[in-house]
């Protein structure tokens, strides 16, 4: 049994599956001043929609609403179904501290008191 879809009900619906992605995703991408929605993410990638976002690589953000989440080294793995799907080479945690080069005394004040 085979089914027959013409192209244009393909495409309408490619670009209705595309769309509810895009509604039900607050992740974005951050390169230079340019913000991208990504469609769904994954433990080692992310995807974004074919046409709509140039080709990226290099040094990424990755944003959950206004969350930095990580930063993201990034390569194009592969293009399917209306999707560019990228793979991190390396993906690091945003921090919103600088990291300790020193062990922090538990017992130490938060802040002193100005009389």
């Amino acid at each position: 049994m085979s089914t027959f879809v013409s192209r244009e009900v393909r495409e309408g619906m490619e670009a209705a599956r595309i769309a509810g992605m895009k509604r039900s995703s607050r992740l974005r991408v951050r390169t230079d001043d340019n913000v991208y929605p990504v469609l769904r993410m994954w433990k080692n990638g992310f995807s974004v929609e074919t046409g709509k976002v140039p080709g990226l690589r290099g040094l990424v953000d990755l944003f959950d609403g206004t969350n930095h989440l990580y930063q993201c080294l990034i390569v194009a793995s592969e293009i399917e179904e209306g999707e560019i799907r990228y793979e991190f080479k390396r993906s690091t945690p945003a921090a919103d501290s600088v990291p300790l080069d020193y062990i922090r005394d538990p017992e130490a004040p938060v802040g002193l008191l100005s009389r």
